[in-house]
């Protein structure tokens, strides 16, 4: 099966396993464990943070840096198309009495600045929940993998001081938001007061995100980590993935662009696909199947028979994501199947 449901069904490549096997370790829950610490600090200086937390997943991830910068009732302004919204489990506010204002996402991942204004409420007026912070998300998911613009980060982050409210990036792929706009990780995360990345999302490690951000914060992060379960003992283990993730995983991310950009071009003019977005910035191809009588589930369940799976997000957008383990002969067995699939329903 050419697997191409997500960048988080990748196996822990050989030198990860290797590490996880003769990790040092101690307890992490006293901040004993030393791989642990490494890869804190390893992240923290690739992002140009003061500190770092090593959690559990993206979720945990967004949830403890909310719950850090946020007192209870306040707002969070996000997209309503951004994965905090959609795909956390409303964690922000089961977990932190925390209210999440959501604004239209446009079609690039960005929310306009008028919608912004809009949303950020009087802190002075006792009717509403005051706004405490406005989280942007990078690569966008749900936009198809488009990066935001240095220029607009900073319109946001200069309206956010306006206002004093923290600027939080989910930045899940933050590395395949650096390589595909030439930046360093650290002028990606330069503008924002707290960064959430991934390290299972086309870096390939088994466990774990990790919450950037400076001293202060991140005590604060470490103790809802541990609040929400995450107090975790030899961790090493898992963290020792992480190190190698960072140190050989990312400048590779390119190869996951390029061969996205070649599925991309190799299904565009196939009767029946609309690329949305046409735009390839990331690893990520999404598409609209408009062949009358062929439905976005129908299309996967073939498309799994012919040995490739893909799948939805949300209003039938057909997702196709791009990873270590997918190689140039998958993206032309990936189009051809495609085809076939479309070809065969047509009849």
């Amino acid at each position: 099966m050419i697997d191409m449901l997500s960048d988080t069904v990748t196996l822990p490549t050989h030198e990860m396993r290797l590490a996880m096997f003769n990790a040092e370790v101690g307890d992490a829950g006293y901040g004993e464990d030393p791989t642990v610490n490494r890869l804190e600090a390893l992240a923290a200086k690739m992002l140009a943070k003061e500190d770092a937390a090593f959690v559990s997943s993206g979720c945990q991830g967004n949830l403890t840096a909310l719950l850090a910068h946020c007192p209870r009732g306040h707002e969070v302004i996000v997209g309503d198309r951004s994965d905090l919204y959609d795909f956390e489990a409303g964690s922000v506010s089961v977990v932190g009495g925390l209210v999440l204002h959501p604004v239209p996402t446009e079609v690039d991942g960005t929310l306009s600045l008028d919608s912004l204004r809009s949303a950020i409420r009087d802190k002075s007026d006792y009717q509403c929940a005051p706004p405490a912070a406005i989280v942007l998300e990078s690569p966008h998911c749900q936009r198809g993998g488009r990066v935001l613009r240095a220029s607009y980060i900073k319109e946001v982050r200069a309206l956010a001081n306006e206002h004093d409210l923290a600027l939080h990036l989910d930045g899940a792929r933050l590395f395949n938001a650096a390589i595909a706009s030439k930046k360093t990780p650290a002028e990606v995360a330069d503008a924002f007061d707290s960064v959430m990345f991934s390290l299972t999302k086309g870096l390939a490690a088994p466990f774990g995100s990790i919450v950037c951000g400076n001293a202060p914060f991140i005590e604060r992060v470490k103790r809802y980590r541990k609040l929400l379960g995450g107090g975790l003992r030899q961790a090493g283990i898992m963290a020792s993935a992480g190190i190698v993730a960072l140190q050989t995983m990312v400048d590779r991310l390119s190869e996951d662009h390029k061969r996205a950009q070649l599925l991309a071009e190799s299904i565009r003019t196939i009767p029946g696909i609309r690329l949305e977005p046409s735009v390839i910035e990331t690893n990520m191809v999404f598409f609209r199947i408009e062949q009358d009588g062929l439905s976005a589930p129908e299309f996967l369940t073939a498309l799994s028979q012919e040995g490739v799976r893909m799948c939805t997000l949300s209003q039938g957008l057909v997702r196709a994501v791009l990873h270590y383990l997918i190689t140039d002969d998958d993206v032309v067995t990936t189009a051809n199947a495609i085809q076939a699939v479309l070809r065969a329903e047509s009849r």
